[in-house]
């Protein structure tokens, strides 16, 4: 594991400083009103109020947010896994896929359990020098643990 991930992990969990995280990088998921709610290894949770900000005109959350959320949640795996690396790896998504199931209202999580698949991508390209791609799922329950949306992001990986 990246020996960074951890201090990537302190500051993604205080609030003030991805508050600030989120202003600065992603301003768009700081008007939305992302939240992590739990990072580790191997899991990332991703929370997100259904509200005036960020619905749709049937009352129900925007599609781009749900998706905001989901490549969130499968996202800090990647950044968190390529932080401070030597050499450094690049990242970008090739893909995405999204199923909508019911309108997500209330409190929507969004659940990945891929850590280690993206971080055995990343040991493999730099390992190999070759880019890797992974796929990562995250569904989306809402307050009654319903699935409301579940998406697949396929990322890339290259050793710079």
């Amino acid at each position: 594991m990246n020996p960074h991930f951890t201090s990537f992990q302190k500051t993604i969990t205080n609030p003030i400083q991805f508050a600030f995280f989120k202003l600065v990088k992603l301003p768009a998921s700081w008007v939305a009103g992302l939240r992590v709610k739990k990072i580790d290894a191997q899991t990332a949770v991703i929370t997100v109020k259904h509200g005036w900000i960020n619905q749709n005109p049937f009352k129900s959350m925007y599609f781009a947010v749900q998706s905001m959320a989901a490549e969130m949640s499968t996202g800090l795996f990647a950044v968190g896994q390529t932080y401070k690396r030597t050499p450094a790896v690049s990242m970008l998504i090739v893909g995405i896929e999204g199923k909508f199931y019911k309108k997500a209202t209330g409190l929507i999580s969004f659940t990945c359990n891929d850590g280690k698949a993206v971080e055995d991508a990343i040991e493999k390209t730099i390992a190999t020098k070759e880019g890797q791609t992974v796929v990562c799922t995250s569904v989306g329950t809402n307050e009654n643990g319903e699935r409301v949306s579940e998406f697949t992001l396929t990322w890339s990986f290259k050793a710079k």
